[in-house]
């Protein structure tokens, strides 16, 4: 088995993303989007990226069809233009995000370089006493 990284994103507007833009934009970050993901850590098993996909839509605390969609992330760390928080101390359970991602675009579509990513994260989006930025 290979421990594999899922992304479950809101199809439905955000307004935890959306907040986050605003207060980000505010504070002087040029940013055009925010994305908010749920990151699960997962086994994979037979059946490869296209069963874990399944199986994890089938898992109804987690995944709303009407609401959610679902990526099997390619690599185990975060995307270009994203940083995974996670809460220090918090113990595992396989209902509960690992990390919770946020992917940050610039106002032309592209995604933030890691400067940017940085000033978001310190400024505001990881909180050092309780979490830990991945980047």
């Amino acid at each position: 088995m290979k421990t594999r990284y899922v992304a479950v994103r809101l199809k439905i507007p955000d307004n935890q993303a959306y907040t986050a833009l605003v207060v980000l934009q505010r504070l002087g970050i040029a940013l055009g989007q925010v994305e908010r993901s749920e990151i699960y850590e997962r086994e994979e098993e037979a059946g490869g990226a296209a069963e874990l996909a399944r199986r994890t839509m089938r898992d109804e605390s987690v995944f709303n069809p009407n609401k959610h969609t679902l990526a099997v992330l390619e690599q185990n760390v975060p995307r270009t233009g994203e940083v995974w928080i996670e809460e220090c101390d918090t113990p595992r359970a396989p209902n509960r995000p690992r990390y919770i991602g946020w992917r940050l675009f610039l106002t032309d579509g592209t995604p933030a370089d890691r400067a940017t990513i940085e000033a978001a994260t310190t400024r505001l989006l990881c909180n050092p006493a309780i979490e830990r930025a991945i980047m």
